[in-house]
Formats: C-alpha cells, structure tokens, sequence
C-alpha cells in the first residue's frame, strides 16, 4: 500500500499573505534605489520630514546610552517617566485629561494602530474607514479580523465625511469609527463643529471610535486642530488616540508613538505588546521624552517651512493640465485629482490610470508620486511637500512640462 500523501500546504498563511506591501514606503524605497543608481530622481513619496531631528532630543538620547538602566529591559508599556509626560502633553495639547496608567508607549505610530484595532475587534466586526486613508489603516484592520467599510469622501467636499454618509455606511457589524484629522493623504481638517458632530453621532450610536492625531501640530492658517474626546468628553471611554512623536518633532526613525484609551482596553493592548515586541528602545524613549516636554519652538519653525511648501505646491499643482488641487489644511500632503490627465498618450505612453500616470512620470520625468490606489481613490495621486523648497518646485516643474507636452 502506498501511503496518503499529505495536501500541499500554502508556504504563507492566507492572513498574511493577503498584505499588501505599504505603497508608500514601496515608491519611497524605488526613488532612493534609482537616485543610489545615479539618476537624479525627486520623490514626493514618503510622508518624512526633511529636517533632522532637534539637537536637544538628539542630547537626550546620547545621555541616556550611557546610563545604566536604559541597558536593561524596561516596562513593556512604557517607561514610566515617559507614559507621565505624554498624558501631560495631552492635557496641554488637546485639552484631554488622562491619567499615565492610560498610555501605552508603542513602537511607532503603526504598532499603535494594530494594537488599538487587535484590543477592539472580534472576527467581523466593522470599521468605518474613510476614504482616501492612510495605507495601513485597512491591513491593520484585516489583521486583527476586522473588515474595513469604505466611506468615500471626494475633493468637492474637502476629502471630508459627513454624518449622513456615516449613517449610510452603518450596519448591525460595525463597532468602530476610524477618524483622522488632520489626515494622510488628503491634509483635510475637521472644524470643533465637525468633529462634535461626528463624536456625537458615534456617541449615540454607540460605536468605539479610533482617531489618529500624530499630525495635530501640523495645521495652517486660521485651521484650528480638534481632539474628538476634549470636545465630547462623554465618548472618551469608548476613545482610542493613537500618536506619536514622528512628524511633529522630525522622528521618524526613531520609532516611538503611543495609544490612549480606557485602562481596560490600554492593558489588553499592553499584554499584546509584552509578547509581541516587549518594551520600545529605552535610548530612543529618552529622546522622546524630551520631545514630548519641550516648548514646541522647533515646531514652529518647521510648520513654517511646510507652510510655505504648501503653498508653492497647491498653485503649481493647479497648473498642471489635468490637475485639480484643493488646498490642504493640515499634515504635509497635497492630494490633486489627476482625473482630467487621464485617457491620454503622454511621450507615446498610453495613460488610463492614476498608477499608470505614476508610472510614466517617474519614467519620463523622474519624479516619484503615489498613485491614488494605494489610499483607496484611483485617479489621484499623494505628493508630500516634506521636502526642500528647490527639489520641490523643480519636482513639480518636471510634471507640468511632462504633461504640457514639453
């Protein structure tokens, strides 16, 4: 007799499988590679900061190599002196008060978003997740069982949802709101009033609601950022903020961030974190430490550098053909409909498509964009003005003279 042979086995699990690689770390890393290759390639790509990280922060990481204790493992959610600045920060910054016992220091905002949707949904149960959204938000979802439910917001509204598009959206399944302002990719920005509708409307409907406010120091103009549990206090007990020191204070590599919520749901993402990753690097908690406490003053210096960016770029962008730009309120990204550069042959290269139109421009152009698929909008693109004033505008030069037929 011959013995049964086993099925074949998928190699991957089919959970993780089914991830997609972060489309903008993926452009990110393409433009570096063909610049290491000696081709003079911009990359409006990843969402970075182009400045390094304040000196004071960097000191404080120094110091803390050599001490002694930063050498062993520390708490898994945090360390304490930290966990206690950062729910000072919040008070100050958002106007939330929270206790230490509340934040879970995390290993960069990403962790946080997993940690947060992993601690909320069982198998089925459904976010409402506007769109455009930050890549990870969806995959972060379907890891931890979740389904991801799409409300589609456009540029003739300001990329913003409205309650009676959330109402829409609503089924027996759904157990969490994502909000994000200000937002990747879009820059859109919330109004207090807004944001109380919204927070409300959750509140009455009885949903958890996940908001992202890593970009809250990045507004412009008279745009006043607002944090949904400050403005509904009611709802803070079934709030999840998750942060980070990234994009405020120019840390990306750093890899700090944090989440804030009831104790209860803050302690099953703590033990989640404890067999996961255990603690974040102490050296790289010290310099968060002293980002979190310091009085924002390099901040300020960079939004006014990303403001004036932003502005250059809206009104290049709104001369490119085909290109309809609103203007972004918050964050670092500007968000053009390219719709209108569309159905057309550019350098003998047929364009049907947002991600063709990123295909041909990094091609012809050198110039590299994120395609709208990647945030769930085909027919736009992500551009982050993170980036010098110079490659900027000759970045966005190099589009307009592609698409004028130059």
């Amino acid at each position: 007799m011959t013995s049964p042979v086993a099925p074949t086995a998928a190699r991957v699990s089919a959970r993780v499988g089914a991830i997609a690689e972060s489309a903008t770390l993926a452009v990110d890393a393409k433009a570096k590679a063909l610049k290491a290759a000696g081709r003079p390639v911009i990359g409006f790509g990843a969402g970075e900061p182009d400045f390094p990280t304040p000196a004071h922060i960097v000191e404080a990481a120094v110091r803390a190599c050599s001490d002694p204790r930063m050498h062993h493992y520390t708490p898994a959610a945090g360390l304490p002196e930290l966990r206690e600045a950062v729910a000072v920060k919040t008070l100050r910054d958002s106007g939330w008060g929270v206790q230490a016992s509340q934040v879970l220091i995390t290993n960069g905002g990403k962790q946080a978003v997993y940690n947060a949707f992993a601690a909320l949904l069982d198998p089925g149960d459904e976010v409402l997740v506007p769109a455009p959204y930050w890549t990870t938000y969806p995959e972060s979802i379907r890891l931890a069982g979740g389904v991801p439910v799409e409300v589609l917001t456009d540029e003739t509204t300001g990329y913003l949802a409205s309650v009676e598009q959330l109402e829409a959206a609503l089924t027996p399944r759904t157990k969490v709101l994502l909000f994000v302002s200000p937002s990747n990719p879009t820059g859109a920005v919330y109004s207090p009033e807004q944001t109380a509708e919204i927070g409300r409307w959750a509140l009455e409907r009885g949903l958890w609601v996940v908001t992202d406010e890593i970009y809250e120091h990045l507004v412009y103009g008279g745009t006043v950022f607002s944090s949904l549990p400050a403005l509904v206090p009611e709802l803070a007990d079934r709030t999840v903020v998750v942060n980070g020191v990234a994009k405020t204070w120019a840390m990306t590599g750093w890899r700090v961030g944090w989440l804030i919520g009831p104790g209860d749901v803050v302690r099953a993402a703590g033990n989640l974190q404890s067999h996961a990753t255990s603690n974040v690097s102490n050296v790289a908690q010290a310099a968060a430490l002293a980002a979190v406490t310091d009085d924002l003053s390099a901040v300020r210096e960079m939004r006014t550098a990303f403001d004036r960016r932003r502005q250059t770029m809206v009104r290049m962008l709104n001369d490119v053909p085909g290109f309809v730009c609103p203007e972004p309120l918050g964050a670092f990204y500007c968000y053009p409909s390219v719709k209108g550069a569309l159905g057309r042959s550019i350098r003998g290269r047929s364009v049907s498509s947002s991600a063709e139109l990123c295909e041909v421009v990094l091609d012809e152009a050198e110039v590299a964009l994120v395609p709208g698929e990647a945030f769930g909008t085909p027919g736009y693109v992500r551009l982050s003005y993170a980036l010098g004033d110079a490659d900027l505008a000759e970045g966005v030069g190099r589009v307009q003279r592609l698409l004028s037929g130059e």
